[in-house]
């Protein structure tokens, strides 16, 4: 089988961006965005999602961390519509609940072709670390603009707000995997009854 590959790069005057895909990989991540925790999380989407990433991003982190979080959501996102192609034979699909002790999301995908996020996240506190929690949303939404899919987020349970994003951004990858994986079944075939996503 041939794997699904992408390579991105953005440009502004704000960020540089690259980003390398694999969606058949081995979970194999490697990241230098300036940015520690989202590192951590997109490592999550990498390893519980099975998909090879690599980001590499320069942006004006002396400002705050805004421009990079959400730039590096939208080049992933361009990534990932490049790399799922005609989406023929794709499962389509994804849902995943992911607890980490006593927090509990759920994410589900939909490879629609329509970009569309809901997002009910109420987090504990305001930053983890030195990470502005406001900052995910801003991520998921370049993600979804970009890789043309419908998103919904659900926290369920949570007062660890460290553990809340993990479940996140576990459940995230784990969606990903399930609704990017090949159907043999659907071989060939649009997942959908108007012949096109």
């Amino acid at each position: 089988m041939e794997q699904r590959t992408a390579q991105i790069e953005r440009n502004t005057l704000e960020t540089q961006i690259n980003v390398n895909i694999n969606l058949d990989g081995t979970g194999k991540s490697s990241f230098d965005t300036g940015v520690p925790f989202l590192e951590h999380m997109l490592d999550q989407i990498a390893r519980h999602g099975l998909i090879d990433i690599e980001v590499v991003a320069k942006g004006d982190l002396q400002i705050d961390a805004h421009h990079t979080v959400e730039d590096v959501g939208i080049t992933l996102g361009q990534a990932f519509a490049k790399a799922v192609g005609d989406k023929k034979g794709l499962v389509r699909y994804g849902h995943a609940y992911i607890p980490l002790d006593e927090a509990l999301s759920r994410v589900v995908v939909d490879f629609s072709g329509r970009p569309g996020l809901v997002y009910d996240v109420k987090f504990p506190r305001s930053t983890i670390g030195s990470f502005d929690v406001d900052l995910f949303r801003e991520f998921f939404q370049g993600f979804v603009n970009h890789a043309g899919i419908t998103l919904h987020i659900d926290n369920l349970k949570g007062t660890n707000a460290h553990h809340v994003a993990e479940t996140i951004f576990k459940a995230m990858g784990r969606a990903l995997r399930m609704a990017a994986a090949l159907d043999p079944r659907m071989a060939g075939m649009m997942p959908s009854t108007k012949g096109s996503l």
